[in-house]
Protein backbone atom coordinates (compact mmCIF):
# COMPACT_ATOMS: atom_id res chain seq x y z
CA UNK A 1 0.00 0.00 0.00
CA UNK A 2 0.90 3.84 -0.57
CA UNK A 3 0.74 4.36 3.37
CA UNK A 4 3.26 4.45 6.02
CA UNK A 5 3.10 2.39 9.23
CA UNK A 6 4.76 3.80 12.73
CA UNK A 7 5.81 1.68 15.51
CA UNK A 8 5.85 3.44 18.75
CA UNK A 9 8.40 2.32 20.66
CA UNK A 10 8.79 5.42 23.41
CA UNK A 11 7.05 3.55 26.55
CA UNK A 12 8.70 3.03 29.73
CA UNK A 13 7.85 -0.59 30.13
CA UNK A 14 7.71 -0.53 34.14
CA UNK A 15 5.11 -3.53 34.36
CA UNK A 16 6.63 -5.63 32.65
CA UNK A 17 9.99 -4.84 34.01
CA UNK A 18 12.39 -4.21 30.81
CA UNK A 19 12.12 -2.89 27.24
CA UNK A 20 8.70 -5.24 25.70
CA UNK A 21 9.68 -4.15 22.27
CA UNK A 22 12.20 -6.79 22.70
CA UNK A 23 10.08 -9.25 24.64
CA UNK A 24 10.65 -12.94 22.58
CA UNK A 25 7.41 -14.45 20.26
CA UNK A 26 8.04 -17.65 18.32
CA UNK A 27 11.81 -16.84 19.57
CA UNK A 28 11.83 -13.64 18.23
CA UNK A 29 11.03 -9.88 19.56
CA UNK A 30 7.72 -8.40 19.07
CA UNK A 31 9.21 -5.60 17.03
CA UNK A 32 10.63 -7.85 14.37
CA UNK A 33 7.47 -9.92 14.46
CA UNK A 34 5.69 -6.56 13.67
CA UNK A 35 8.07 -5.16 11.34
CA UNK A 36 7.53 -9.02 9.19
CA UNK A 37 4.05 -8.00 8.70
CA UNK A 38 3.85 -4.40 8.64
CA UNK A 39 6.84 -4.50 5.69
CA UNK A 40 4.33 -7.32 3.31
CA UNK A 41 1.43 -4.04 3.61
CA UNK A 42 3.02 -0.73 3.92
CA UNK A 43 5.48 0.50 1.25
CA UNK A 44 7.46 2.36 4.85
CA UNK A 45 7.69 1.55 8.31
CA UNK A 46 9.44 3.86 10.33
CA UNK A 47 10.11 3.73 14.63
CA UNK A 48 9.56 6.27 16.64
CA UNK A 49 12.03 5.88 19.62
CA UNK A 50 13.60 8.22 21.59
CA UNK A 51 16.83 5.58 22.36
CA UNK A 52 17.73 4.99 18.81
CA UNK A 53 20.90 2.84 19.17
CA UNK A 54 18.36 0.33 20.22
CA UNK A 55 16.75 -0.28 17.02
CA UNK A 56 19.42 0.38 14.17
CA UNK A 57 19.79 -3.59 13.80
CA UNK A 58 16.59 -3.58 12.16
CA UNK A 59 17.74 -1.39 9.14
CA UNK A 60 14.77 0.63 9.41
CA UNK A 61 14.33 4.89 9.31
CA UNK A 62 14.00 5.72 13.11
CA UNK A 63 12.85 8.91 14.57
CA UNK A 64 13.01 10.62 17.95
CA UNK A 65 10.23 13.14 19.27
CA UNK A 66 9.86 16.65 18.35
CA UNK A 67 8.26 18.02 21.16
CA UNK A 68 9.63 14.96 23.93
CA UNK A 69 8.35 14.32 27.35
CA UNK A 70 4.06 14.52 25.94
CA UNK A 71 3.83 10.74 26.02
CA UNK A 72 2.67 8.79 22.83
CA UNK A 73 0.71 11.63 21.52
CA UNK A 74 4.08 13.03 20.76
CA UNK A 75 5.50 10.24 19.20
CA UNK A 76 2.17 9.78 16.76
CA UNK A 77 3.22 13.85 15.67
CA UNK A 78 6.29 12.63 14.71
CA UNK A 79 5.69 9.61 13.10
CA UNK A 80 3.31 11.92 10.44
CA UNK A 81 5.64 14.63 9.88
CA UNK A 82 8.40 12.02 9.34
CA UNK A 83 6.35 9.48 6.82
CA UNK A 84 6.25 9.97 3.29
CA UNK A 85 2.96 9.15 2.58
CA UNK A 86 -0.38 11.31 3.47
CA UNK A 87 -1.87 7.79 5.53
CA UNK A 88 -0.38 6.60 8.11
CA UNK A 89 -1.27 3.18 10.43
CA UNK A 90 0.39 3.56 13.59
CA UNK A 91 0.63 0.66 16.36
CA UNK A 92 2.63 0.52 19.68
CA UNK A 93 5.56 -1.76 20.16
CA UNK A 94 3.50 -3.83 22.40
CA UNK A 95 0.91 -5.40 19.80
CA UNK A 96 2.42 -8.60 18.52
CA UNK A 97 -0.69 -10.00 17.04
CA UNK A 98 -1.25 -6.53 14.76
CA UNK A 99 -1.96 -7.18 11.04
CA UNK A 100 -1.26 -5.79 8.34
CA UNK A 101 -4.70 -6.29 6.65
CA UNK A 102 -6.19 -5.00 10.23
CA UNK A 103 -3.90 -1.56 8.79
CA UNK A 104 -5.75 -2.08 4.66
CA UNK A 105 -8.76 -1.72 6.08
CA UNK A 106 -8.95 0.64 8.63
CA UNK A 107 -6.90 2.45 5.71
CA UNK A 108 -10.06 1.82 3.43
CA UNK A 109 -12.60 3.29 6.03
CA UNK A 110 -10.37 6.15 6.73
CA UNK A 111 -11.48 7.59 2.85
CA UNK A 112 -13.37 10.97 3.11
CA UNK A 113 -11.92 11.16 6.64
CA UNK A 114 -8.72 12.38 8.44
CA UNK A 115 -8.51 9.39 9.89
CA UNK A 116 -9.86 5.81 11.37
CA UNK A 117 -10.10 4.53 14.83
CA UNK A 118 -11.03 1.37 15.87
CA UNK A 119 -13.06 0.85 19.01
CA UNK A 120 -13.68 -2.31 20.82
CA UNK A 121 -16.71 -2.91 23.18
CA UNK A 122 -17.00 0.63 23.52
CA UNK A 123 -13.58 1.74 24.03
CA UNK A 124 -11.39 3.11 20.89
CA UNK A 125 -7.69 2.10 20.43
CA UNK A 126 -6.49 5.29 19.91
CA UNK A 127 -2.77 4.02 19.66
CA UNK A 128 -3.73 1.25 16.69
CA UNK A 129 -5.09 3.35 14.39
CA UNK A 130 -5.32 5.25 10.99
CA UNK A 131 -4.15 9.46 11.08
CA UNK A 132 -3.77 11.73 8.24
CA UNK A 133 -0.64 14.37 7.74
CA UNK A 134 -3.76 16.52 7.97
CA UNK A 135 -4.41 15.79 11.27
CA UNK A 136 -0.84 17.32 12.17
CA UNK A 137 -1.53 20.89 13.07
CA UNK A 138 -4.37 19.59 15.82
CA UNK A 139 -2.03 16.96 17.43
CA UNK A 140 0.61 20.17 17.39
CA UNK A 141 -1.93 22.47 19.13
CA UNK A 142 -2.64 19.80 21.64
CA UNK A 143 1.23 19.30 22.64
CA UNK A 144 1.94 22.70 22.82
CA UNK A 145 -0.74 23.62 25.02
CA UNK A 146 0.25 20.34 27.04
CA UNK A 147 -2.67 18.12 26.46
CA UNK A 148 -0.92 14.88 26.36
CA UNK A 149 -4.11 12.17 25.48
CA UNK A 150 -4.48 11.01 22.35
CA UNK A 151 -8.16 11.55 22.29
CA UNK A 152 -7.68 15.55 22.65
CA UNK A 153 -7.18 16.39 18.96
CA UNK A 154 -10.10 14.42 18.17
CA UNK A 155 -12.52 17.37 18.25
CA UNK A 156 -10.94 18.96 15.87
CA UNK A 157 -10.64 16.80 13.06
CA UNK A 158 -12.77 14.74 11.31
CA UNK A 159 -12.28 11.06 12.20
CA UNK A 160 -14.05 7.76 11.61
CA UNK A 161 -14.73 5.53 14.52
CA UNK A 162 -15.00 1.73 13.57
CA UNK A 163 -16.57 -0.59 15.34
CA UNK A 164 -14.05 -3.63 16.18
CA UNK A 165 -16.68 -6.15 16.44
CA UNK A 166 -18.14 -5.84 12.58
CA UNK A 167 -17.67 -8.91 10.37
CA UNK A 168 -14.28 -8.13 9.15
CA UNK A 169 -12.79 -6.89 12.78
CA UNK A 170 -14.78 -9.93 14.35
CA UNK A 171 -12.18 -12.26 12.87
CA UNK A 172 -9.16 -10.11 14.29
CA UNK A 173 -10.13 -8.96 17.23
CA UNK A 174 -6.87 -10.58 18.62
CA UNK A 175 -5.02 -8.17 16.85
CA UNK A 176 -5.96 -5.45 18.69
CA UNK A 177 -4.53 -7.35 22.38
CA UNK A 178 -1.26 -5.91 23.80
CA UNK A 179 1.86 -7.08 26.02
CA UNK A 180 2.02 -5.07 29.35
CA UNK A 181 3.16 -7.59 31.58
CA UNK A 182 4.98 -11.25 32.61
CA UNK A 183 1.78 -12.65 32.54
CA UNK A 184 0.25 -11.53 28.83
CA UNK A 185 3.05 -12.25 27.42
CA UNK A 186 3.05 -15.92 28.93
CA UNK A 187 -0.51 -16.04 27.66
CA UNK A 188 0.21 -14.64 23.78
CA UNK A 189 2.97 -17.45 23.84
CA UNK A 190 0.48 -20.15 25.10
CA UNK A 191 -1.95 -19.00 22.20
CA UNK A 192 0.93 -19.63 19.86
CA UNK A 193 2.27 -22.44 21.33
CA UNK A 194 5.56 -21.39 21.55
Amino acid sequence: MTASAVILAGGKSSRMGYNKAFAELNHKPMIEVQLEELNNYFSEVIIVSNDPDLYKYLGVRIVADIIPGKGPLSGIHSGLIACSHEDCFTIPCDMPFISGEVGERLLELARGYDGAVPKLDGKLEPLSAIYKKTCIPAIEDCLLKDKRRIIDFYPRVNLRYVEVLDPFFKETARAFSNINTPADLAEARLYIGF
